[in-house]
């Protein structure tokens, strides 16, 4: 499976949610998700020991479609500046993907 590369930005102290519709590179149509789970997580960089647990769910696992969120609180523990993150997909027997990966930018805001 081809890991997608997709750069995100996160506003410092909002809620953060976006989707991701993965595809089959063999085929080239929607990759089944049917019994599988996700985790990411966001670090400073690759070998920071400190890191931030997205909220990850598959929310349509035929279309191939996995969704990421902070929290206000989370984003706002956050120091503005370049994070990394991956997500991780276990399918339904048990193997383990990186499926997709990325820099963040957490953007400081005004509104408090």
């Amino acid at each position: 499976m081809a890991v997608y590369v997709s750069n995100i930005v996160i506003e410092q102290g909002f809620d953060f949610d976006t989707s991701f519709q993965l595809e089959d590179t063999r085929t080239n149509s929607s990759l089944n998700l049917t019994g599988s789970t996700v985790s990411g997580q966001l670090r400073k960089h690759y070998s920071s020991s400190t890191s931030v647990s997205f909220g990850s769910t598959v929310t349509s696992a035929d279309l191939g479609i996995l969704s990421i969120s902070l929290t206000g609180t989370q984003s706002l523990s956050l120091k503005p500046g370049r994070y990394v993150y991956d997500l991780k997909i276990t399918s339904a027997n048990g193997k383990e993907y990186k499926a997709v990966e990325g820099s963040a930018l957490v953007r400081a805001g005004v509104s408090r």
